[in-house]
């Protein structure tokens, strides 16, 4: 977990904007849910044999014996949500999308953090492929808002529940006879839900399923193969950049057809910026309508850190429009009047509070780049005045304090 400093905090509120703005060119709603939630909650959706669910979650129990997780994930949170509020009354299709704080303990790697930040969005409602494409263009979309070169979208179909039956049970034939090579999380997969050794991080076990896993694709229904083609003759309708990826499974239990990950190879070999897919079992799951959802996660961390200082480099630093300098001591609250008149006239002001000599003050507002400086000192005190002082350059001018607001309005901004 890391602090964001005053230096690095411009560049988060221009990511946050950029969600913000792109998410509602698409027609999509903010939407904010609990810093925790029960933990059954991510056990029933993610999945028990998940890496999150195992092995990273935080969780705690509290004074009433409640079990409860700091969210590591936010589509369940947002199903819950969903189902909670009865938002599938208010309308068919249900746009939503959110920006928040997350949890996991996972290994410490460049741009994963165990509290990090995530945007996303999930569309609620149609079982059509045109909206996987649209979540994938939002996608891509806001993703190409941070600049990272060459983005490409990896696209797979996992079928549904009722089509991957067949071909669970020859995965799991197939690898039964290598068992013993598999360790730790991965033996347990191989019984209880051996497609998620496809997200195995375990070299020995990669090497297994490209040697002896079959083919998905061959045990796909005719239903899925035209969703997913018509998923990928979206995409190009868009001119948005995919490359058929037969062996990518997401790390979570509930996806269903489509599933994509965003990928931008300036950050090495943990590539991925942003994942997702179609759920549509997952509202009933958690006990509301039947109710086919498609969405995706990114993280914000790594969008910035695939940004590079491009995208730094076009954020303006905050600007300061008035400093006020008090060199006398019976000044110090008209001065803070003043100050408080000019923040209401919509001007952005500092108040020296130190009781530093006017060469430090001056120096401070030259360090804040301000852009004027207003002093009171004994003399304009005593004509009830104060001196502005244009800091780029020109000429100091007293100016009576009921006039300050209107003589600061009309000086030149640059």
């Amino acid at each position: 977990m890391r602090d964001l400093l005053p230096a690095e905090t411009p560049l988060w509120r221009h990511a946050e904007g950029l969600v913000h703005t792109v998410s509602a060119a698409y027609g999509y709603q903010e939407i904010r849910t609990p810093a925790f939630e029960p933990t059954q909650l991510f056990v029933r959706s993610v999945g028990q044999e998940t890496d999150i669910v195992h092995k990273e979650m935080y969780s705690l129990e509290d004074q009433g014996g409640k079990h409860l997780t700091l969210k590591p994930e936010l589509t369940a949170p947002v199903v819950r949500a969903y189902i909670e509020n009865h938002i599938d009354r208010e309308a068919p299709l249900a746009r939503l999308y959110y920006l928040d704080r997350l949890f996991r303990q996972e290994r410490p790697q460049k741009g994963r953090l165990r509290q990090f930040h995530q945007f996303g969005a999930e569309a609620l409602g149609s079982p059509h492929p045109e909206q996987d494409v649209e979540i994938i263009a939002l996608a891509y979309d806001l993703c190409a808002r941070f600049q990272p070169h060459g983005l490409t979208v990896h696209l797979n179909t996992i079928g549904t529940p009722a089509s991957r039956g067949a071909y669970l049970q020859q995965l799991r034939a197939a690898l039964t006879p290598f068992a013993h090579q598999l360790v730790g999380l991965d033996r347990q997969r191989l019984e209880r839900n051996p497609l998620r050794l496809f997200d195995s991080k375990a070299p020995e076990t990669r090497a297994l399923m490209e040697q002896h896993a079959p083919s998905l694709a061959d045990y796909l229904s005719p239903e899925d193969i035209r969703h997913h083609d018509q998923v990928r003759a979206g995409l190009q309708a868009l001119d948005i950049p995919f490359e058929d990826a037969p062996r990518l499974v997401r790390g979570l239990d509930y996806y269903t057809r489509t599933i994509f990950e965003i990928t931008a190879p300036q950050l090495g070999a943990q590539d991925a910026l942003c994942g997702g897919g179609r759920y549509d079992g997952l509202v009933q799951q958690l006990g509301g309508p039947d109710i086919p959802a498609t969405g995706f996660a990114a993280g914000i961390e790594r969008l910035l850190l695939a940004a590079g200082d491009g995208l730094r480099a076009q954020i303006a630093s905050p600007s300061l429009d008035v400093a006020v300098v008090v060199l006398a001591e019976a000044a110090r609250f008209p001065a803070m009047k003043a100050a408080s008149d000019l923040r209401a006239a919509g001007f952005s002001v500092i108040l020296e509070t130190l009781r530093r000599s006017a060469r430090a003050q001056l120096r401070e507002a030259n360090r804040a780049a301000a852009r004027v400086a207003v002093i009171f000192g004994e003399e304009e005190l005593a004509h009830q005045a104060c001196s502005v002082k244009p800091m780029a350059g020109g000429k100091q001018t007293e100016v009576p304090l009921a006039g300050l607001v209107e003589h600061v309005q009309g000086l030149p901004r640059s």
